[in-house]
Parts: C-alpha cells; structure tokens; sequence
C-alpha cells in the first residue's frame, strides 16, 4: 500500500481537484484500451490468431517476425500497460 501526502497552500479545495483529474484519467486510460483492443482485434483477423496464442508461437520461435507482428506485440504490451495503470488508478481512494 502506498499512501501520499499532498500539501496546497492554495485556499481551493484540492480534494475535489484531484478526484477530478483521477476520473479523468481514468477517461483517457478507457478511451487507449478500447482503441488498443480494436487494434489487436484486427491483427487477430488478419492472422486468424488469437493473441495469446499468437504470443506462445512468437516466444518460442515458431513465427518469423515482421513489422506486423513486431506492431501486435508492441499493442499486446500497450495493453497490457493501459490496464495496468488503469486498475492502479481505479483503486486510488482520496481521504
């Protein structure tokens, strides 16, 4: 558990600020991971692939990379990293 002590000398109310800009956040973070899966979803059209099995294959060398698959695996990992923050920030509480 983290915990983070912020300090304004502002005379605004920051609690409110921040909520704000955490929902916000988590706009944006939704927005990437619903164009990042579209992304993917149309790799695993192409190749006929879903992409963890296509992640199996590439790792243990069973398919040749190319700029495709070096892009699937780069969005696979954005992904990845979307929802990570997006969990992150969803169990922030403001107290």
């Amino acid at each position: 558990m983290q915990q983070i002590t912020i300090f304004s000398e502002s005379p605004v109310a920051l609690k409110p600020l921040l909520e704000s800009a955490i929902q916000t956040e988590l706009r944006l973070l939704q927005f990437g991971i619903g164009r990042t899966q579209e992304k993917i979803a149309v790799f695993e059209r192409e190749y006929e692939l879903a992409s963890d099995e296509f992640e199996k294959l590439l790792h243990a060398g069973r398919i040749q990379e190319n700029l495709d698959l070096i892009e699937w695996s780069g969005e696979i990992e954005t992904l990845r990293r979307l929802q990570n923050k997006y969990h992150t920030l969803q169990e922030a509480h403001l107290t």
